[in-house]
């Protein structure tokens, strides 16, 4: 799930209200279709499945200048853990195949995603599962896996990386922009002192992980990487930009 500091409210919002445990079947579209985990509520919404992806979509909006230069480096089969409300779609390139969007907040029925997916010159699959628990694809299977503000709230992002390296092709590439650690260390401190106060507020997003440091215990090797400072806050503002392979 796409996350940052700009979303802490929402989640303080809505993390107290309670989900519906009931599923129905997966619907299927001309260009989407549904695989493993969970799948939304029947009969009417529960608030918090209602509120926190158009919230969230609203706030990510802010991010959106940042990503081009990571989704535009996409291509083949790829696989976008921590899909969101799909704001990447419209900007991965004609070299992408099909998508694969792997998130553990259910989207379907949330307009703006559905308006995306449908517009989609490639075939989406939306997949309602977290990154580290197991992920359902053989090894090997994709060529390009991507996120975008991801890392930060999955719980065991080293095991989420280690799923990643396994489903990407030897020599596929994984593309990320993450916000994380700062470089400054009178910043990083605070990100210490703070962080286990921001994860309990924010659902799960932690502000003072070194990306690039766990990228490379991973297992990946890091080709390029860039960290500058974006906007908002210190505690939040520094961004990792990066391509990793698998060798």
């Amino acid at each position: 799930m796409e996350s940052s500091g700009l979303a802490v409210l929402i989640n303080y919002i809505v993390k107290y209200f309670p989900s519906s445990e009931k599923i129905r079947p997966a619907s299927r579209r001309a260009n989407c279709d549904r695989v493993g985990g969970a799948h939304p509520a029947r009969g009417p919404m529960a608030l918090r499945d209602f509120i926190k992806p158009r919230l969230q979509d609203w706030m990510m909006g802010f991010m959106d200048e940042m990503r081009p230069a990571t989704v535009g480096l996409a291509e083949g089969e790829v696989l976008e853990v921590g899909f969101g409300t799909g704001r990447n779609l419209r900007l991965y390139p004609s070299a992408v195949k099909s998508v694969t969007g792997l998130d553990p907040m259910v989207t379907e029925g949330v307009a703006a995603v559905d308006e995306r997916v449908g517009e989609a010159r490639f075939p989406v699959i939306r997949t309602a599962l977290p990154a580290d628990r197991g992920l359902p694809f053989d090894a090997g299977r994709f060529d390009t896996v991507i996120t975008t503000w991801t890392l930060c709230s999955i719980a065991d992002a080293a095991a989420a990386l280690r799923e990643m390296r396994r489903v990407l092709k030897p020599g596929g590439r994984y593309l990320f922009i993450e916000h994380g650690k700062a470089e400054r260390e009178s910043t990083a401190r605070w990100q210490d002192r703070l962080d286990p106060l921001w994860a309990l507020i924010s659902d799960g997003c932690h502000i003072n992980r070194p990306m690039d440091r766990i990228v490379a215990d991973a297992g990946f090797e890091l080709t390029s990487l860039d960290r500058f400072r974006g906007k908002g806050p210190g505690l939040i503002a520094q961004m990792y930009r990066g391509v990793a392979t698998r060798s």
